[in-house]
């Protein structure tokens, strides 16, 4: 059974899409963006801030399933520059020091709001 889930624990959907959806033991996290959960804005003018961003905002929607980071099994990143890797790579691996799940980092002619980085995530229930 899939079900839908929704919280104030990260941004609201900018598009007719859920921030997660459960199904098979697993959750699939929307591409998360880096937005402040008050006021929909942009938090961070560089790739990192905006990657501290959205691993927060990640960690709150988790948190709804009562999950932790250490549940994610595959991560992908989209950057708006390549140029961008080395310090979302610094970010990333802060939160992912022991635990790392699978992960494929493209880079994209634009990501919604105009961010420089967007994150989504498979987790596991289990």
């Amino acid at each position: 059974m899939i079900q839908q889930v929704h919280t104030k624990k990260a941004p609201t959907a900018v598009g007719p899409y859920s921030q997660a959806v459960t199904a098979n033991g697993l959750a699939y996290l929307s591409g998360m963006l880096p937005l402040d959960i008050e006021n929909g804005n942009i938090v961070g003018n560089t790739a990192a801030e905006q990657t501290e961003q959205i691993i927060k905002n990640i960690a709150g929607l988790l948190s709804e399933l009562n999950l932790t980071l250490e549940d994610i099994i595959k991560t992908t990143i989209f950057l708006d520059s390549i140029e961008s890797f080395q310090s979302v790579n610094e970010v990333y691996g802060s939160y992912f020091s022991l635990h790392k799940p699978a992960r494929s980092c493209v880079e994209v002619s634009a990501i919604p709001k105009g961010a420089l980085v967007e994150i989504e995530v498979i987790a596991t229930l289990n």
